[in-house]
């Protein structure tokens, strides 16, 4: 599977989009804006880029992207929400300008990490926006730290091997993906030169497995909404629907139109039901 996916990095976007097909392709986000305070915080034996964006004082929104990508994929959202949030991004370990020490990656590693970087901004409570890797690190934060989150906003998480769509591997749109996170790499890491490994770590990452995921989520109070795109790529909607299923009172939401890549795809429309999913809370 490693050796498939590292594949993906010589796919480009072969397939012809129409209008009406905005799934399958992925246009490139607009610039970050000017933000409110940035740097690298020391977390975890790591160095840790942040940013954060507006100035309400109300819950902050953390916003947690997704693998092999970085903060900067959230402009259109950040650019909207501060205008009535506090919104937090970062480069999760070893992703855009982020360092690694060396540790292997994990869901688990990865939480630690964003719970440490709140508590050095002195944040207590965020809502969470999470996608992909994002929306599972914050079904981990909502297992082990509840207390932490007001609300999750789950976009193409998954909590087993089992929900991920074995077709991803040579999906061409995905590969595309892969390709543009290479070019951000290059331009952002510390470590221009390492992408094929990175990629390896966290495709070990990817592909490992937790049968007992749905079982562990059973438990989690955190006020949940369960994403799943139209046309994902990469997340089974039947696996979605589970997780909703397995969650007490969380509720599942079908983006129509877009896949995988709905940030990109469809940037007010995304933006739109996190602030409807907000305002709910």
């Amino acid at each position: 599977m490693l050796k498939t996916l590292t594949t993906t990095l010589a796919f480009g976007l072969g397939t012809s989009a129409s209008a009406e097909d905005a799934w399958m392709s992925i246009p490139a986000p607009v610039p970050m804006p000017e933000a409110a305070q940035s740097g690298q915080a020391d977390v975890n034996g790591i160095s840790m880029y942040f940013a954060t964006f507006g100035d309400a004082d109300n819950t902050p929104i953390l916003m947690i992207h997704g693998g092999l990508a970085h903060a900067d994929i959230w402009s259109a959202q950040v650019a909207d929400l501060s205008a009535d949030y506090r919104v937090i991004v970062a480069d999760t370990r070893g992703h855009g300008r982020s360092t690694n020490d060396g540790s292997d990656y994990s869901i688990e590693l990865l939480a630690t990490d964003y719970l440490a970087l709140l508590d050095t901004l002195d944040v207590s409570k965020v809502h969470l926006v999470g996608w992909s890797d994002g929306a599972n690190i914050g079904y981990e934060i909502s297992k082990t730290a509840p207390e932490r989150l007001a609300s999750h906003f789950a976009h193409a998480g998954n909590v087993t091997l089992a929900g991920v769509d074995p077709s991803v591997e040579t999906n061409e749109v995905f590969g595309g993906y892969v390709n543009m996170m290479a070019g951000d790499y290059v331009k952002m890491s510390p470590t221009p030169d390492g992408f094929e490994g990175f990629v390896g770590g966290i495709s070990k990452m990817w592909f490992a497995d937790k049968a007992d995921g749905l079982q562990q989520v059973e438990a989690v109070t955190v006020p949940t909404l369960v994403v799943q795109s139209e046309h994902d790529e990469a997340i089974l909607a039947e696996h979605s629907a589970a997780i909703a299923n397995a969650i007490p009172d969380a509720k599942l939401m079908t983006l129509k139109d877009v896949s995988h890549f709905a940030m990109f795809q469809d940037p007010a429309g995304y933006t739109a039901e996190i602030r409807d999913w907000l305002e709910e809370q």
